[in-house]
C-alpha cells in the first residue's frame, strides 16, 4: 500500500473553472480573471465567487451589486491571462473584451465568452484576506452554435481551467461517463 503524504495547508481543488468577472468600476467597465467560482445553490440559482478585498472587482461589487460572470474558452485564454495580470486600480482594461448588456445596468458581459451570467449581489462574506460573494443569476447568455438539445455543450464552449498552487492553465478533456448513473449498480449493494 502506498503512504500518504502531507503536502501543507496551501490546498487548491484541482482544477477550477476560469471565468471572466466584469463590474463597472469609475464608470467604465472592467474585467478580472477569476478561478474561485462555483454554484452553491439550486433555487435560487446562486454563485459563489471569491475575490481578494483589496481589488477594485471587489470594491464595484459591493458599490453596484451588480456583476457578470464570463466563462472563458481557449481563445479566449490571451486576454483573459491579461485581464488578471493587472489591476483595474491601475489600468482601464474596458477596452480588452467587446461587452454587451442584457437585464442589469451594472453587469458589463463578454461578448467573445460562450456563457456569461448576470449577478445580482444577494449575499458576502468577509475573511481575512477575501470576500466570497454570492450572486444570483438573473439571466444567463450563450449562443446557438454553443447548444445541444437545449445545454450548453462542453465540448463547443471549449473551457480552461486553473490549477494552483502551479498556476497552469489547462484544457477540458474527454468525457468519461453519466452523472447519477454510473454507480447505480454499486448503489444497490449499499443497503
Amino acid at each position: 500500500m502506498s503512504k500518504r503524504i502531507n503536502i501543507g495547508d496551501n490546498a487548491f481543488i484541482l482544477p477550477e473553472p476560469m471565468t471572466v468577472i466584469g463590474t463597472i468600476y469609475n464608470g467604465k467597465p472592467n474585467f478580472m480573471a477569476a478561478a474561485w467560482v462555483t454554484r452553491c445553490n439550486y433555487k435560487p440559482c446562486l454563485m459563489a465567487i471569491c475575490i481578494n478585498k483589496a481589488h477594485a472587482t471587489s470594491e464595484a461589487i459591493i458599490r453596484n451589486g451588480e456583476y457578470s460572470i464570463n466563462l472563458a474558452s481557449e481563445s479566449m485564454l490571451d486576454k483573459v491571462d491579461a485581464a488578471g495580470l493587472i489591476s483595474g486600480h491601475k489600468a482601464d482594461k474596458s477596452s480588452l473584451f467587446e461587452v454587451h448588456y442584457g437585464e442589469l445596468e451594472k453587469a458589463p458581459l463578454v461578448m467573445e465568452a460562450p456563457l456569461s451570467l448576470e449577478m445580482k449581489l444577494h449575499d458576502k462574506l468577509e475573511l481575512p484576506v477575501d470576500i466570497i460573494f454570492v450572486g444570483e443569476v438573473m439571466a444567463s447568455w450563450t449562443e446557438e452554435k454553443y447548444m445541444t438539445e437545449g445545454f450548453v455543450d462542453v465540448e463547443k464552449v471549449r473551457p480552461y481551467t486553473l490549477t494552483m498552487p502551479d498556476n497552469r492553465y489547462w484544457s477540458v478533456g474527454r468525457q468519461i461517463g453519466c452523472a447519477w448513473h454510473d454507480g447505480r449498480e454499486l448503489k444497490n449493494t449499499l443497503k
